[in-house]
């Protein structure tokens, strides 16, 4: 009796998991449109805590045709863009959900570190001869959200 019981605990538990691994799977794969939505400007400014960011995004002249995944995540490679996609996504949910998001959103070292190397991939040939140590915004302070837009003063 006590054999056939562990048997049907471990058919529970593997199904437990493989319903998991495809709940996972369905998510991070899943219908196509879902992911397109997630990487545009409406859905990262449809938590009200970016609605400043959103609104100074819209007004940053050319820039504003691009998404906040292009400048945000790392888009050298595919695998790597997703996987910090997940965990700046995961971040974000968990300090709105848990109330703890910051009065004034700061970017991450990190962050900083992504930013300076979608810059420098996008305006390889502009930034060819320059120092690129030195980070982007520190001269172009109106590309930063705070520079642009209704939040300009702040």
């Amino acid at each position: 009796m006590g054999k056939m019981k562990r048997r049907r605990t471990g058919g529970i538990v593997l199904a437990i998991l493989g319903g998991g691994i495809l709940v996972t799977l369905f998510l991070a794969l899943g219908p196509p449109r879902l992911l397109a939505k997630s990487e545009s400007p409406e859905f990262c400014a449809g938590c009200h805590v970016m609605e400043a960011e959103y609104d100074a995004w819209s007004h940053a002249g050319a820039h504003r045709r691009q998404a906040c995944v292009a400048c945000h995540l790392p888009n050298h490679n595919m695998a790597v863009h997703y996987v910090w996609k997940s965990i700046d996504g995961m971040k974000d949910t968990l300090a709105f959900y848990s109330g703890r998001v910051p009065e004034r959103i700061e970017i991450s070292g990190h962050g900083q570190e992504v930013v300076q190397r979608n810059c420098i991939r996008c305006h390889e040939s502009t930034v060819a001869h320059i120092d690129q140590e030195r980070l982007c915004w520190q001269c172009h302070r109106r590309i930063t959200h705070r520079g642009t837009g209704q939040i300009q003063t702040l």
